[in-house]
C-alpha cells in the first residue's frame, strides 16, 4: 500500500502509513515514555518502570496484528514507484515479531535485575527499548540509509547496557564492543558509498539495477563497496572472523542484556544481512554465496570447538559457553542466506527465518535458566552439578533448553530447525557445506550433553557455591517467564508446523 499523495507538479506530499509503521514506533514512544517517567516519579514509584518498558513491548507486538491480513504495506516512497523505504512485508512482519518478543522476554528477565545488581532502572529500561525499537525498524527498512540508521540504533544502546554493571567488568566488555563495533560500522559506511557512488542510488532494488548495469570502470568500485558493507553486517552476526567481541562482552554484561545480545542483535544483523545481498547485491549473488558459505562454515566450526574448549572450574564458564554457542549458532543461520546465492532468489530465507525464530526463544530460555542460578553465586559449569537435587524445575528447565538447542529429544524443535537449515543446503547444491554443518552439529551434542549430565550428577565434593541452596526465592515473574518460555518450547516441539505457519509467505 503506497502512501504517495501529489498534489501538483511542483510538489509532494509524503503521508506515512502510520500502522505500518507502528511496531517499531509504539517501542520507541514507550522509551520516551520510561525516560519520562523516571523523571517525574518519585523513587519509589521507579519500581513500575520495568512494568510499563513491558507494557510497552506488548503493545509493539500487539500492533504487528493489523499487519498480517493482507498484502505488505509500503510507506516513504518515491514518486513512480522508483522504491520505498519502509516495507511491511511478512519477512519484515517474522523478524519484528523475534525482535520485539526476544525484547519482552528479555525485558521479564530483567525485572529482578535490575533491583538486585542496583542497576539504574531508568536508563536501563529507556536503552533497552530504544535498541528494540532499531531492530525493530531494521527488518523493514529497504534503502541502505534506513539500514544503517536502525542498525546503529539498534546497537548503540546496547553499548551503554553493557557498561552499566557495576563490577568493573561492565566497563571493560562494553569498551571493547564499542571499539569493534565503530571500526565495523566505519567499513560499512565506507562500503555503501562506494554502492552508492558506482549506482547512484541507496535504495535496495535500484542499487541491484545499477550494479547489474554499472559502467566497467565503476565495477571494480562497486565490488569494493559490496565487499566492504557485508564485512560490517558480518560482524553484527559475530560471523567469524569478526566474532572476537563475543564472549568477553557476554560474560561482562548483565546475563539478561547478554541473552538479549545473542537473539535479539544477532536478529537485527541477519536481517539486514539477509535484505543488503538478496536484493542490493543480487547481481553478484554466486560470489557473496560462496563467501558466506564459507563464512558459515567457518563459524559453526570455530565456536563450536570454541565452546568445546571452555575448562567448567573456571569463573562465567557458563555463560562464555553459551557465548560461544551462539557462534556457531550463527553459522547455522548464515546457511540458508548462502544458499539463497546459489538459488538466484530469497526462496531459502524461510529457513533462517525459522531457525532465528527457534533459537530465539530457546537461547534466551536458558540465558534466564543461567541468571536464576547465578543469583546464588554459581557462574562455573562445575557449580551446576547436582542442580536437579537442589532446584529440580530450573535443573529441568534448563536440560530441556540445552536439549533443543543440541537437537535432541524431547527437544524436537531444534532438531526441526536444523532440518531445515539442512534441507537448504542441500536443495541448493551446497552438499559440502551440508557435511560440514552435520560435523558441527555432533561436536555441538558433546558439549550440550555434558552440561546437562552435570545438571543431575551428584558431586562428590560439591564447591561451597554448588552446594549451597538458592539464596533467595525465584520471584514469580521470573519463574513464570522460565515456564512459559519452556511451555513455548514443547509445544514447539509437538506442532513445529506452527513455526512454518509464522514464517509462510515470508519469502521475496
Amino acid at each position: 500500500m503506497s502512501t504517495l499523495a501529489v498534489t501538483d507538479p511542483g510538489s509532494l506530499i509524503q503521508s506515512v502509513d502510520w500502522v505500518a509503521v507502528a511496531p517499531p514506533l509504539v517501542a520507541a514512544l514507550a522509551a520516551l515514555a520510561v525516560l519520562l517517567a523516571d523523571l517525574l516519579l518519585p523513587a519509589r514509584g521507579r519500581k513500575a518502570l520495568g512494568w510499563i518498558a513491558v507494557g510497552g513491548l506488548v503493545l509493539a507486538l500487539a500492533a504487528l496484528l493489523p499487519l498480517t491480513r493482507g498484502e505488505a504495506r509500503t510507506t516513504f516512497c518515491l514518486p513512480g514507484g522508483a522504491g520505498c523505504s519502509y516495507v511491511a512485508d511478512h519477512y519484515a512482519l517474522a523478524f519484528q515479531l523475534l525482535a520485539l518478543g526476544g525484547a519482552l522476554i528479555a525485558a521479564l528477565l530483567s525485572l529482578h535485575t535490575v533491583d538486585e545488581e542496583r542497576l539504574p532502572g531508568g536508563e536501563y529500561w529507556f536503552l533497552l527499548l530504544s535498541s528494540a525499537a532499531g531492530a525493530a525498524l531494521l527488518p523493514a527498512a529497504r534503502d541502505l540509509a534506513t539500514l544503517i540508521i536502525a542498525l546503529e540504533v539498534a546497537s548503540l544502546p546496547v553499548f551503554a547496557l553493557v557498561g552499566l554493571r557495576r563490577d568493573g567488568r561492565g566497563a571493560e566488555s562494553a569498551l571493547k564492543f564499542f571499539l569493534s563495533s565503530v571500526t565495523a560500522t566505519a567499513v560499512m559506511l565506507l562500503g555503501v558509498s562506494f554502492v552508492y557512488a558506482a549506482t547512484g542510488s541507496v535504495h535496495l532494488s535500484a542499487v541491484a539495477d545499477g550494479l547489474a548495469h554499472a559502467p566497467g570502470q565503476l565495477r571494480p568500485l562497486a565490488e569494493a563497496g559490496a565487499v566492504l558493507t557485508l564485512v560490517g553486517f558480518a560482524f553484527k552476526v559475530a560471523a567469524v572472523p569478526f566474532h572476537f567481541w563475543v564472549p568477553d562482552t557476554y560474560t561482562g554484561a548483565p546475563t539478561p542484556v547478554a541473552g538479549y545480545l545473542s537473539v535479539v542483535g544477532k536478529a537485527a544483523g541477519l536481517s539486514g544481512l539477509a535484505l543488503v545481498s538478496t536484493v542490493a547485491f543480487r547481481p553478484y549473488g554466486h560470489t557473496w554465496g560462496l563467501a558466506l558459505a564459507v563464512l558459515a562454515a567457518l563459524t559453526m566450526t570455530v565456536g563450536n570447538v570454541g565452546a568445546l574448549r571452555q575448562r567448567s572450574d573456571t569463573a562465567h564458564s557458563a555463560v562464555r559457553l553459551l557465548a560461544w554457542s551462539s557462534v556457531g549458532q550463527a553459522g547455522y543461520l548464515l546457511v540458508p542466506v548462502a544458499a539463497a546465492g546459489y538459488a538466484g532468489s530469497g526462496d531459502p530465507l524461510g529457513a533462517t527465518v525459522a531457525y532465528a525464530l527457534i533459537y530465539g526463544l530457546v537461547n534466551l530460555g536458558a540465558f534466564g535458566v543461567v541468571a536464576v542460578v547465578q543469583r546464588s553465586g554459581a557462574t562455573r559449569l562445575d557449580d551446576f552439578r547436582g542442580l536437579y537435587a537442589r532446584d529440580r524445575w530450573n535443573a529441568l528447565a534448563l536440560a530441556f533448553f540445552l536439549l533443543c538447542l543440541a537437537g535432541l529429544p524431547p527437544g524436537l524443535v531444534g532438531l526441526f530447525g536444523k532440518v531445515v537449515v539442512f534441507r537448504a543446503a542441500v536443495d541448493a547444491g551446497l552438499g559440502w557445506l551440508a557435511v560440514i554443518m552435520a560435523a558441527n552439529v555432533a561436536i555441538a551434542l558433546y558439549y550440550y550433553l555434558l552440561w546437562t549430565a552435570k545438571l543431575f550428577t551428584p558431586a562428590a565434593s560439591p564447591a561451597p557455591a554448588a552446594d549451597a541452596a538458592p539464596a533467595h526465592r525465584v520471584p514469580r515473574p521470573l519463574a513464570a517467564t522460565l515456564g512459559l518460555t519452556a511451555v513455548g518450547a514443547a509445544v514447539l516441539s509437538v506442532a513445529p508446523q506452527l513455526v512454518l505457519q509464522v514464517v509462510s509467505g515470508s519469502l521475496f
